[in-house]
């Protein structure tokens, strides 16, 4: 079997393809054969050290394939089921092994028409997006809401989860191409970064927005948050321009009773019927054509040093992808 690995930290340049031992199921475990992998910046961070691993490293927790052995007590599962998920790891291979309880299957009508790198597409971003949408915030049919990075990943599957239930999405994006990707998805405005909290104010009449989803942190929070209307909410999930400073909570109190939280994709999959609740709902949404998600670049997995240079530059849309 070959699986990218890395020997030490570093930049895309130390990972590595080449042979390794075939891993084996334990209690609890699926084998799985690979048909795609999710790349995310969690691998990023890892590979470069930011994040600490013992090396050498085979990176990845997000994949699709076909189940070809379990180990005992695995119940639910069938060799040539199609799974998904985001609880594995070194997915960066060949062939991986996941506890079953981290493994969805993919249902069977779905799975017949899905392509492997849609699903492994799915568990990270929809996730995500879909405890944002539903409960990271209380945002009510014909409320406004604002998403930044509407043309990333998380933002174009969270517009589309909110339009289909009936939210209006203003979205910031930073090129017309990509707020072009952002409207075709469902967004009702998508605006350029400068400027966006008076074109926001603007663009509800004055009154701000229910909801803001912030993922890009630091350059965006102090505009962000003054976007809010009284009581509202700012859901501050990611930090990809940088952490945001700590802050006075007076501010909040200033601003109209606003409330803000700091969640994370971990706490909002407690149980399995929650994470079976989330899966099921986004299954749903891809069966009846009310979910389309973004695949914006594929790599060979003997590429993955190109496809983390691509991510790392932020220039791609959508889900990058590796395929053995």
């Amino acid at each position: 079997m070959r699986a990218i690995i890395a020997d030490q930290a570093g930049g895309p340049e130390v990972l590595k393809f080449r042979e390794t031992e075939v891993p084996e199921a334990g209690p609890g475990e699926l084998l799985v054969e690979t048909r795609a992998v999710g790349v995310n910046f969690i691998d990023t961070y890892q590979r470069s050290g930011v994040y600490s691993v013992d090396f050498p490293f085979t990176p990845g927790n997000e994949a699709s394939g076909l189940v070809i052995g379990f180990g005992e007590g695995v119940t639910g599962f069938a060799v040539g089921d199609l799974v998904t998920t985001s609880e594995a790891k070194k997915t960066y291979a060949e062939q991986f092994v996941v506890s079953a309880e981290g493994a969805v299957r993919v249902p069977e009508q779905l799975a017949a028409k899905l392509p492997a790198e849609v699903a492994a597409a799915l568990p990270l971003q929809g996730l995500t997006a879909h405890y944002l949408a539903t409960s990271a915030a209380h945002a009510q049919p014909g409320d406004t809401v604002l998403v930044h990075a509407g043309a990333g990943g998380v933002g174009l599957v969270l517009t589309q989860l909110l339009v289909e239930r009936g939210i209006r999405v203003i979205t910031t994006a930073s090129t017309p191409e990509k707020r072009e990707l952002s409207s075709a998805a469902g967004a009702s405005e998508s605006i350029d970064y400068a400027g966006f909290g008076d074109r926001v104010r603007e663009l509800t009449g004055g009154e701000g927005v229910a909801v803001v989803y912030d993922g890009v942190g630091k350059d965006t929070f102090d505009e962000s948050l003054a976007t809010l209307r009284t009581r509202g909410e700012f859901v501050l999930f990611g930090g990809s321009s940088g952490q945001v400073p700590p802050f006075d909570l007076q501010r909040l109190n200033a601003g109209g009773s606003l409330s803000i939280t700091r969640p994370s994709l971990g706490h909002f999959l407690r149980t399995p019927e929650e994470r079976e609740w989330r899966y099921k709902e986004l299954f749903d949404s891809l069966e009846n054509g009310t979910l389309d998600l973004r695949v914006g670049q594929t790599f060979p997995l003997a590429e993955a040093a190109t496809a983390h240079t691509a991510l790392e530059s932020r220039a791609t849309t959508g889900k990058v992808v590796l395929i053995p």
